[in-house]
């Protein structure tokens, strides 16, 4: 600890880190923040000032999330429809040296590999394999030996492995793509649409049986362009607005009805030179954080009255 900096000082200057550290264990922003305020309560409320700010801050919000994920796992059985993490505009911890990591650990498809982990694997991977801590910091957070921290991260990393694509495209492929994507899409451009899409292209919704569904899952480049052509030109007729976004480190959009408020995100895969995987989260609890939500249910009349009239 520095001479003369306050504990609000020392909190601040790692809240990047502990949000950034929640968010890939719980796969929440919401959740992940109150990971991190409850850990400045308790870091507050500590008598003492620990020999190590960081590591007191990093085992705390560890054992926070992890608490809340296994209360979580409950929750997600019983979801309605697929489960995705909450859409991340930036992840606002930086680290160049562990850059690769970091941008790898928190796209929507990393997200969904971790859910198969165990709440302590999870956490295990996310400190070790992300964020490089050592095990006997490792072992600190989560509380148990190194060796069996050894042990957990040797199974995570197998099953994290086993999941990843063979090949991801260079950050500038993926945002070109994206593009040309996004137009065809406000084009109503079928042809253009299904020369983008993996002929296996899977298109995903995440609703939370909260919001009219758009498609739970529709696969193949034919079904999922007529689908998209289908619906966003209708969309756009109703003044909901196509914002390109990078979400989640991955291009994407947010959608937005004529006052501003979201009404969906769309996050893209983008693998060797087409879209494989499409992912609509509409669920509104998931959305919130990104600024006011539009009612779903209102913008769905206004488009189905819109499909009734003549272009």
């Amino acid at each position: 600890m520095e001479v003369g900096v306050s504990k609000v000082q020392e909190f601040e200057e790692l809240r990047p880190l502990l949000f950034s550290v929640a968010y890939r264990i719980l796969g929440s922003v919401s959740e992940a923040e109150d990971a991190v305020q409850e850990t400045w309560l308790r870091f507050d409320g500590s008598a003492t000032r620990p020999t190590s700010t960081k590591a007191f801050l990093s085992t705390t919000v560890t054992r926070i999330s992890i608490d809340v994920l296994r209360s979580a796992r409950v929750r997600r059985e019983q979801y309605v429809g697929p489960w995705f993490p909450e859409p991340l505009l930036s992840d606002p911890y930086q680290d160049p040296a562990r850059s690769a990591e970091l941008a790898d650990s928190v796209s929507m498809a990393a997200l969904l590999l971790l859910e198969r982990l165990s709440p302590l694997e999870r956490a295990v991977f996310v400190l070790r394999e992300v964020f490089g801590f050592g095990f006997d910091e490792v072992a600190a957070s989560v509380g148990r030996s190194e060796a069996a921290c050894r042990q957990l991260q040797v199974r995570a990393r197998r099953h994290m492995d086993a999941g990843r694509p063979r090949f991801e495209a260079a950050r500038k492929e993926q945002q070109e793509l994206a593009s040309r994507f996004f137009d065809a899409l406000r084009e109503g451009d079928v042809v253009g649409l299904r020369e983008l899409l993996a002929a296996d292209v899977s298109m995903v919704g995440d609703g939370g049986g909260k919001t009219p569904q758009l498609a739970r899952s529709v696969i193949g480049a034919e079904k999922v362009a007529r689908l998209l052509t289908s619906v966003f030109p209708l969309m756009a007729r109703v003044d909901v607005r196509c914002e390109p976004q990078e979400l989640n480190g991955r291009p994407g959009a947010i959608f937005r009805d004529r006052d501003g408020k979201v009404l969906t995100v769309l996050a893209l895969d983008v693998l060797d030179g087409q879209v494989q995987t499409i992912r609509a989260v509409l669920n509104p609890d998931k959305l919130g954080h990104l600024g006011p939500v539009a009612d779903a249910w209102a913008v769905h009349r206004e488009v189905q009255q819109a499909r009734r009239r003549p272009a």
